[in-house]
C-alpha cells in the first residue's frame, strides 16, 4: 500500500520516515519529495508498505501524531488523476488575466 505522509518538518529525512514506519511492517520504500530547483524538503513524502494491515495500523496510529513539533497527516496515497498537469497556473482568456 502506498501511504501519503503531509506536513513533515522540513529537516525529516528519507531515513528518519522509513524508522518510524518499520515500527509498524515491512517498509518496501520511503520518500520525500523535495523542489526540483532548490531541493529543499515541500514538507510532504510517500512511504510504501508490502502488508495491508500493517499500513492501515500504521496510517491509524500516525495520522496526528507529532514529528519534530508538528502534527502529521498519514492517509492512503490517491492516484493522480488523468487531468493532471503538474502547473499550477490557470489562463481565464474569458477576461483576459492569470491566476497563481
Amino acid at each position: 500500500m502506498n501511504i501519503f505522509v503531509g506536513s513533515l518538518p522540513f529537516s525529516v529525512k528519507e531515513d528518519e520516515l522509513r524508522e518510524v514506519f518499520e515500527e509498524y511492517g515491512e517498509v518496501v520504500s520511503a520518500k520525500i519529495i523535495s523542489d526540483k530547483f532548490t531541493g529543499r524538503s515541500k514538507g510532504f513524502g510517500f512511504v510504501e508498505m508490502s502488508n495491508d494491515e500493517e499500513a492501515n495500523r500504521a496510517i491509524e496510529e500516525l495520522n496526528g501524531a507529532e514529528m519534530n513539533n508538528r502534527t502529521i497527516v498519514v492517509n492512503e496515497a490517491r492516484e493522480r488523476t488523468e487531468n493532471y498537469s503538474g502547473n499550477n497556473r490557470r489562463t481565464d482568456r474569458s477576461r483576459g488575466d492569470r491566476s497563481y
